[in-house]
């Protein structure tokens, strides 16, 4: 419990959706550790209790912040020592170690992390991130910002955190409908349309499958009258796992 201790202190002190990610998959672990059985008791925190649980198939997106130097070199809830460069995470409930995957949903970056932790104890935040994994997810200038985690399973016995993809998804140019002042996304293209009919359902009411010219068939988003609130829609898009989506105006 000394490491819940001081765990609840740092991620005090700092900062869904059930769709498939696109090309996610749970990395291979042969030999997991086992479940370190005294951070799986119900704790108390500021008057709130949190019981961790099994949560196979827990898939969520929040806000989250990072947490470095003032803790690096301290135990985490498992015992582990925790380094502000590796690629961990501390979570409120799911069991520890475990392994999860993050994506930044406003630019598409994704890495698999190693939960090692407990926090962080923020009503608004879901996730506490070391500040290797706020690095590579483009997180650590900002301090906080909106991912969605989707759980694993269990972690290797050493490390298992990884960067899954690191390059931001740069906006494509400005595509042009032929109806002016409107405003869609396009989602992702697909040269299957049965596939693209399956993300336009996944993605929601809003979404149409335009195609079959030139064997291609676009997934479209809206339209909506005005570039912030097709933007708002690019970035759930993202969220959803297609990092290639791109806003179209009608000119």
């Amino acid at each position: 419990m000394l490491g819940l201790a001081l765990t609840s202190a740092a991620c005090a002190g700092v900062g869904g959706s059930t769709a498939p990610i696109r090309g996610a998959t749970p990395p291979a672990v042969a030999d997991p550790a086992p479940i370190v059985s005294g951070t799986m008791r119900p704790y108390q925190v500021r008057g709130r209790w949190y019981r961790p649980e099994e949560q196979p198939n827990y898939d969520e997106v929040g806000m989250a912040s990072w947490y470095g130097d003032q803790f690096n070199g301290r135990p985490t809830a498992t015992g582990e020592i925790f380094d502000m460069h590796a690629m961990t995470a501390a979570h409120k409930t799911l069991p520890l170690p475990g392994l999860i995957e993050v994506t930044n949903t406003a630019n598409g970056r994704r890495v698999v992390l190693r939960v090692n932790d407990r926090g962080p104890f923020v009503d608004d935040r879901i996730l506490d991130l070391s500040r290797g994994a706020a690095q590579e997810l483009g997180l650590l200038q900002a301090g906080v910002g909106q991912v969605r985690v989707r759980y694993l399973g269990r972690a290797p016995r050493l490390g298992g955190g990884r960067p899954l993809q690191v390059a931001e998804s740069a906006p494509s140019p400005v595509q042009t409908l032929a109806e002016p002042g409107r405003f869609w996304v396009q989602a992702a293209t697909f040269t299957d349309g049965d596939r693209a009919r399956r993300a336009a359902e996944t993605l929601g009411r809003s979404a149409t499958v335009d195609g079959g010219r030139s064997g291609q068939f676009r997934v479209m988003l809206g339209p909506w009258p005005d570039a912030n609130a097709a933007e708002r829609a690019r970035q759930a898009a993202i969220a959803y796992g297609y990092v290639d989506a791109q806003l179209i105006s009608g000119g």
